[in-house]
């Protein structure tokens, strides 16, 4: 019997990705994206198009508190929900653009997928930014503390989440950390560093390079939603990381090799609102999901710094 879920962000870095594997998978795929200005709207409709190709999936491309979300989830048994704006930086310039579309957007979701009575679970992706600079490494069960307007929207949101999980709605959050691989968003510093090595530009790093990350390859972040819709854990907040912290120094110092250059390198002061280190206990989702990481960080970067390249290589041909 076929299944069918909706991916909200379906045209996003991570939810296109799911979504192909839901497809491949025999499900029926709802996406629904706003296509918002977050980043480059182009690289979100070129994701959409390619799942559109698909004969199981249907694209909704509206805002999730203004489309009609009763009538898209009649007959959805999972909702993902991976819609949001990311991004740390922007979100003290433009907070009620992240309240809007990480808080109120989930808002909506939650009450429409509570009332429709086929969805029986909702997989909500959250973050690593809900800890800021809480002591390492980071437990589900220790503090939050965000440190940006960002993670505090990210952090209502799951609250949301797992307040309405229930009888009728079982609800799992998953606290995502830095996820990079091909297809990256252009805003991330994985990408940024890569694309100014490989054109010869002069890398902008913010701080002294000591700060590090679990970095976590989104084929990896990608089985771990998928295995969350068939869990039994529900009303609880779950990491999914990488397993490993890298140093951004030592992301440098890798990016070289893979590029076979010497990188120039700018230093700027550390950027307000970026934790200074992230790494996730992943025993829960060990235990709960049947998740670990299968994709190391050197494995992993090198196969974004190759998709760049071959982006690189498409863009000359076609100009």
């Amino acid at each position: 019997m076929r299944r069918t879920c909706m991916v909200t962000g379906a045209a996003g870095f991570i939810g296109s990705r799911l979504a192909h594997r839901l497809l491949d998978d025999g499900w029926r795929v709802v996406g629904v994206d706003a296509f918002t200005d977050s980043y480059d709207p182009t690289e979100k409709i070129t994701r959409a198009g390619a799942l559109a190709r698909h004969s199981r999936y249907r694209h909704v491309a509206g805002d999730l508190t203004r489309v009609d979300l009763a009538r898209y989830l009649d007959g959805v048994d999972v909702v993902f929900h991976l819609a949001g704006r990311a991004g740390v930086r922007d979100s003290f310039s433009i907070t009620s653009k992240y309240h809007h579309d990480n808080v109120e957007a989930t808002e909506q979701l939650l009450e429409a997928s509570s009332r429709a009575p086929s969805v029986r679970r909702l997989v909500h992706a959250s973050s690593s930014s809900v800890y800021g600079d809480a002591p390492l490494p980071f437990s589900e069960d220790g503090p939050t503390g965000p440190i940006s307007p960002y993670g505090e929207t990210k952090l209502a949101a799951e609250r949301l989440c797992l307040e309405a999980s229930g009888r009728e709605l079982e609800t799992v959050a998953l606290r995502y950390f830095t996820v990079y691989g091909p297809d990256q968003r252009p805003d991330m510093g994985l990408r940024r560093f890569a694309e100014a090595a490989l054109a010869g530009r002069t890398i902008h790093l913010f701080g002294d390079g000591s700060q590090s990350r679990d970095f976590t390859y989104v084929d990896d972040v990608v089985e771990a939603t998928y295995l969350a819709a068939g869990a039994s854990a529900a009303g609880m907040a779950i990491n999914v990381g990488g397993g490993s912290r890298v140093t951004l120094v030592e992301v440098l110092d890798l990016l070289s090799g893979l590029t076979g250059t010497a990188l120039r390198i700018s230093t700027e002061p550390f950027a307000r609102g970026d934790a200074r280190h992230t790494g996730a206990v992943l025993e829960r989702a060990h235990e709960l999901l049947g998740f670990r990481p299968a994709v190391g960080f050197a494995e992993g970067y090198a196969a974004e710094v190759a998709w760049l390249r071959q982006r690189r290589l498409a863009e000359w041909r076609t100009a």
